[in-house]
């Protein structure tokens, strides 16, 4: 039996704060819950996952998936195949993202995925699980 309850929050260093926090809000509809200039933090949340974003100092290096130990991806569902398909055209007209893939299947479908690294450099993964 376990003795964790599952995710609490998920700590992110990214290059550029306001942002990040800026993609997160005003790209995906999250909401900025709370914000220390002071460490520097912010932490958003899209009401089931809460993220806390921190400043990495001017010159940190990229995170490189295949050169380093740490997190590779963060992928959050979507509801419906649509919110996927209008995400992915409004992600993809956001400056500083950088697509690996539009959404396509995962495997022989019927789910869907595409994969982009947002403008504060964190490679994130969207996907609708197939179903109505």
């Amino acid at each position: 039996m376990a003795e964790t309850e599952g995710l609490n929050h998920l700590g992110l260093a990214v290059r550029d704060l306001d942002e990040t926090t800026g993609f997160f809000v005003d790209v995906l509809g999250w909401t900025e819950t709370a914000r220390d200039p002071g460490y520097p933090r912010t932490t958003v949340t899209d009401g089931a996952l809460r993220l806390t974003l921190w400043q990495t100092d001017p010159g940190a290096a990229d995170f490189d998936r295949r050169a380093h130990i740490g997190l590779h991806h963060l992928a959050m569902s979507v509801p419906t195949e649509q919110v996927l398909m209008d995400l992915a055209d409004r992600i993809s007209r956001t400056p500083g993202v950088i697509v690996a893939f539009m959404p396509e299947f995962m495997g022989k479908g019927p789910r869907k995925h595409m994969i982009f690294t947002e403008p504060g450099g964190i490679r994130l993964e969207l996907v609708w699980h197939g179903m109505p």
